[in-house]
């Protein structure tokens, strides 16, 4: 994937922990990060995606007992899958997603303000990577999930990725210059900034794009061939999955009435 961030964040907020699962790949990076919040002298701690159903991995997260609450970014396996069983291992920690689905003793997030154990964070809708992705930002931080990732770029996979919202939501990151802590990858130290740097590169490609199908391009397949040339193939199902969405983004644009992006 081509790197569109920032400078990489070597150091994290004292009251933030790192416990990177152990799923490498292609598309995970490094790893799912899951995320574990205490604030200066509380006693409870709440986790930020607890990663895919790896016992290792939930066991080491168990020891930052007690957690109070287990929220989650988004519903994709490697977000999700292993936070019923860090739900038990907790003795019934809540699980809060924006889709019900998710949610395990907890109710769904809403957009707007939390405070749990001691920490104030909002929760921001940033549809888009999916339907039900959220970020939760701090005063000094926003956990992005995978809207943005720490290395490369997010795949907006159609259906249930929508490009149009996607840009929408990352025109809403653009607000927030505070250390921007992803789903994948390192931090990074300004998330407004790799917002933009993410927006500047979304429009770079839909120009590609409206110029391959101006050559004849007409298919998702046709598209990565003629825009994604050097795409690794391990990932080349990735990009068919993005190519899908572009072609659905500037399906809707071209119909009259269409609100996206002036910008684009």
């Amino acid at each position: 994937m081509r790197d569109v961030g920032g400078a990489a964040q070597d150091g994290l907020p004292g009251w933030v922990t790192l416990v990177r699962a152990p799923n490498p790949g292609p598309m995970t990076l490094d790893g799912t990060n899951t995320w574990v919040l205490r604030a200066a002298g509380a006693g409870d701690a709440v986790v930020i995606d607890p990663g895919p159903l790896d016992d290792g991995h939930l066991a080491t997260i168990a020891e930052h007992a007690p957690v109070s609450t287990i929220l989650i970014t988004h519903g994709h396996g490697d977000h999700v899958a292993g936070a019923a069983k860090l739900s038990r291992l907790l003795g019934g920690a809540p699980v809060r997603a924006a889709d019900p689905r998710h949610c395990v003793d907890g109710d769904p997030l809403v957009p707007g303000r939390l405070t749990l154990a001691g920490l104030e964070l909002e929760v921001l809708a940033t549809p888009g990577h999916t339907a039900d992705s959220v970020c939760f930002v701090t005063d000094d931080a926003v956990f992005t999930g995978d809207t943005i990732l720490g290395r490369g770029t997010t795949v907006v996979a159609h259906p249930d990725g929508d490009l149009g919202a996607y840009l929408d939501s990352l025109d809403v990151l653009t607000a927030y210059p505070r250390i921007l802590l992803p789903g994948h990858g390192p931090a990074q130290e300004d998330c407004a900034g790799v917002a933009r740097a993410y927006l500047a590169h979304r429009r770079e490609r839909l120009a590609q794009v409206r110029a391959a199908i101006a050559e004849g391009a007409d298919s998702p397949k046709a598209i990565v061939d003629s825009v994604y040339r050097d795409i690794d193939p391990k990932i080349r199902f990735a990009a068919e999955m993005s190519a899908r969405a572009q072609l659905e983004y500037l399906r809707r644009e071209s119909q009259p009435g269409s609100q996206q992006l002036d910008s684009l």
